[in-house]
């Protein structure tokens, strides 16, 4: 392992990797500091501009994109009640009541500090848990895998928070999708409706463009949505962050832990993590008044388990190959690009490349860090930008990125499509999460289960004779039909709570 970290530092002093992982900080910090602009959103666009890079060039700055843009997206969120993230919603209510009462400094301070904590304290858990993780992988089987690939499709409900059904759809057309292209074990092609472009399957980094890209933007429009108008903040003339050192450190410690936990979890996100974590430590607080009233607490909690998702979420991704978050699912297309293929596998053969991928990410926090204590107020006034004038760069970017992939004008049409079924599904309150889940875990269950029917010459008996797939089927009932079980129990205890 010595020569393995060894080798990962030395590609670390590079001075274009350092570049190119700044220059994604830069990136990441505007998209996140934009709000209606994601991280998902900045990896989707920028993914198939690294393609002519060398991999830890392009890594670099798409994980520098992935850890620059949840900071980043707390910065509108204290000052404009605005999250520019997902992940950003809970800091929305602690730190924009904070800068109403003229400690904004002091808010943006904490924002950064907890950013920093909870992103330092994910990526030690990625560097303590993920061989480990990926030697117990390596010893799994086909029926293993397809075990382990229902249980990460089961969570789809659970992802979908009240539309559970909805959800349930969404992620069968994501299914649907990846039986698109060429038959995984008989190269027969199946729904390609004689195009040679489908050969290949529907290509995965177009459809996420357009879901999270430009279908973002027509569901935008379509709202109505006008430019912000000018927001003003007063500055706390003595940041009070020395006084507060110990309980944002506590709260720091409790939400960096929920959130490597729930980042773990695949398809949870950051904004679970942050709601949970904000909720506990408002729990565990002697004042729980304050929280929702610019609490330092609640404000570090919700900043710090954002944040720690990230460790959480590559930690999944990179072990079992399934995305913890939105992010890590569009890095899979990325390493995909690459020639790297995410699973345990990857631990045995690109070892090195692992640990690149630590140590960027604990630099990425670091430069994010830096640049959040000096660049705050710049990005802040960015948020005012005019609505129009953001859109339309998203749309050319979007059509740029879906073309430089593979220079073929079918996956920008592939985009157009991807971005008006987004639009289509967020006015009908679709969760867009299980239709990505779908679309990647679909292969990796098909081949699995066909691969073990094989193996056991078509007897389906000893294939769920196997403990660990008992184990993976029964937690993906439950992840399943617990949330379902959870709604029919609200749907029947709202009438008698109305007859009261």
């Amino acid at each position: 392992m010595s020569s393995e970290l060894t080798a990962a530092l030395t590609q670390l002093l590079e001075a274009r990797i350092v570049g190119f992982l700044t220059a994604g900080v830069g990136l990441g910090m505007l998209f996140g500091a934009l709000p209606g602009l994601t991280a998902t959103m900045g990896i989707a666009l920028l993914v198939p501009l690294t393609f002519w890079l060398p991999t830890d060039q392009g890594l670099a700055m798409l994980l520098g994109i992935y850890c620059g843009a949840i900071p980043a997206g707390g910065i509108p969120a204290i000052l404009l009640n605005v999250p520019g993230t997902p992940a950003s919603i809970a800091a929305t209510w602690d730190g924009y009541a904070l800068s109403q009462k003229g400690r904004a400094d002091l808010a943006l301070k904490i924002n950064v500090f907890a950013s920093l904590f909870g992103q330092l304290l994910g990526v030690l858990f990625l560097a303590l848990a993920a061989f480990p993780i990926a030697s117990l992988a390596l010893r799994m089987g086909p029926a293993e895998y397809f075990g382990l690939g229902v249980f990460g499709l089961s969570l789809m409900a659970g992802v979908s928070g009240k539309r559970v059904w909805e959800g349930v759809l969404a992620g069968t057309l994501g299914l649907a999708l990846a039986t698109v292209g060429l038959d995984p074990l008989t190269a027969y092609p199946r729904f390609t409706f004689g195009l040679p472009e489908l050969l290949d399957g529907v290509a995965f980094i177009p459809v996420m463009i357009g879901l999270f890209g430009l279908g973002e933007v027509l569901a935008a429009i379509s709202a109505g949505v006008t430019p912000f108008g000018a927001t003003t903040h007063r500055s706390a003339d003595a940041p009070a962050l020395q006084r507060c050192v110990g309980p944002v450190l506590g709260s720091s410690l409790l939400g960096s832990l929920i959130g490597v936990f729930v980042g773990a979890v695949p398809a949870a996100g950051g904004d679970i993590a942050a709601i949970i974590a904000w909720d506990q430590s408002r729990r565990l607080s002697p004042n729980r008044e304050e929280f929702g009233q610019g609490s330092t607490r609640g404000l570090a909690a919700a900043c710090a388990a954002a944040n720690a998702v990230i460790g959480g979420a590559m930690t999944t991704m990179m072990t079992l190959g399934i995305p913890g978050d939105a992010p890590s699912a569009v890095l899979i297309g990325a390493l995909l690009i690459h020639g790297v293929q995410p699973g345990p596998l990857m631990f045995r053969d690109h070892r090195t490349l692992v640990w690149t991928i630590v140590l960027l990410l604990a630099l990425a926090a670091l430069v994010t860090a830096s640049v959040g204590l000096l660049g705050s107020a710049p990005l802040a006034r960015l948020a005012r930008v005019p609505a129009p004038y953001l859109w339309m760069a998203v749309v050319l970017l979007s059509i740029t990125g879906a073309y430089a992939l593979n220079n073929s004008l079918t996956d920008v049409w592939l985009m157009f499509i991807a971005g008006l079924a987004g639009f289509v599904l967020r006015k009908l309150e679709v969760p867009l999460g299980p239709l990505v889940l779908g679309l990647i875990l679909g292969p990796m269950i098909e081949s699995n289960l066909r691969r073990a029917l094989v193996l056991s010459r078509g007897d389906w008996s000893t294939i769920f004779a196997r403990p660990l797939v008992l184990v993976f089927l029964v937690a993906a009932a439950a992840a399943l039909f617990g949330p379902v079980a959870a709604l029919r129990r609200t749907q029947h205890n709202r009438p008698a709570a109305l007859s009261r």
